[in-house]
């Protein structure tokens, strides 16, 4: 008999699932028409009932399977009884299938986090800019990303009444990425994607010092991350705090699963163990080639600016 998978595989197969059902709920709550709507600490920082439920379910179900696990939300919620129909059970057979890489076969769930943004884009979200928003399921070992799910529950959406809503992007360091195809930016194009609702001065001094052809302003991490491995931009510039671990584990998974790279703006690599701080206050710099041409390029009155 095959030896049961090993405990990252099962994790992040449930993840997979996970972020389907959260997908679902997600199209419900647009669908039913009140988004319930809170400002958190203002206009740019929004929460909405899907966020809610969204975390409430990934949490509980994950948490329901693997307890060991520290898991961390983007949401602050009360301790609910969560209803049994947010839970999810299921797991995608295909990622149990491949094998576990070598230096995660060990691995134990209290060594294991997981980093939730249950509504990554909640602003584009509220807008109508629907193909902005993501689910992210990032999970870290050592305090490294190792393995992410990208779940995008209105990919497609602009294709007509009949099109197949959604997709799921999964990756895991030492197997690779799935879900889409893997495409480079134009090569000597220099595409930079940026925030779209958090700008300021030193975000577009930063971005005009790499003297790009073109930026592509749109909300959402997991969005811009989408951008580089899809061939659609070459470089992801943030130079702001503002991101959070949420926002950056699972799309790092999978942009580093694929030989891209994300930093801060100073190029420290993130670190994702349970008691590190939330924020990534020295900003991001990623893209799936040439990383180096575009961190050189930083100008140091940007990395002054920001203190990691």
């Amino acid at each position: 008999s095959m030896a049961s998978p090993a405990l990252l595989m099962r994790v992040v197969a449930s993840a997979y699932s996970v972020a389907e059902k959260a997908a679902t709920i997600v199209r419900n709550v647009m669908a039913a028409g009140d988004l319930g709507i809170v400002e958190k600490t203002g206009a740019n920082d929004l929460q909405t009932k899907a966020d809610r439920l969204v975390q409430m379910s990934i949490c509980a179900s994950l948490s329901r399977k693997f307890p060991k696990v520290t898991i961390i939300g983007e949401e602050e919620l009360p301790a609910d009884e969560v209803t049994e129909e947010l839970i999810e059970d299921g797991h995608c057979e295909e990622i149990l299938k491949r094998t576990c890489p070598a230096q995660y076969t060990g691995i134990k769930e209290e060594e294991l986090v997981i980093w939730v943004d249950p509504l990554d884009g909640t602003k584009e979200y509220t807008e109508g800019l629907l193909d902005h928003v993501t689910v992210l399921i990032g999970i870290a070992y050592g305090g490294k990303a190792i393995a992410g799910v990208i779940n995008q529950p209105y990919y497609n959406y602009e294709a007509g009444a009949d099109a197949v809503l959604g997709r799921t992007i999964w990756g895991v360091l030492g197997i690779g990425a799935f879900g889409f195809q893997l495409t480079e930016a134009p090569p000597g194009k220099h595409i930079i994607v940026t925030t779209r609702s958090h700008s300021s001065t030193l975000v577009n001094d930063c971005i005009s010092a790499l003297n790009p052809d073109s930026v592509i302003r749109v909300g959402g991490a997991g969005n811009k991350i989408i951008q580089l491995i899809e061939g659609k931009a070459s470089a992801y510039v943030f130079a702001s705090p503002g991101c959070k671990k949420w926002d950056t584990c699972a799309p790092e998974a999978i942009l580093h699963a694929v030989g891209g790279k994300i930093t801060d703006i100073h190029g420290n690599a993130f670190q994702y163990n349970k008691e590190v701080k939330h924020m990534n206050s020295a900003g991001v710099l990623a893209s799936l080639r040439n990383y180096d041409y575009y961190a050189s390029r930083i100008p140091n009155t940007v990395k002054q600016s920001l203190v990691p």
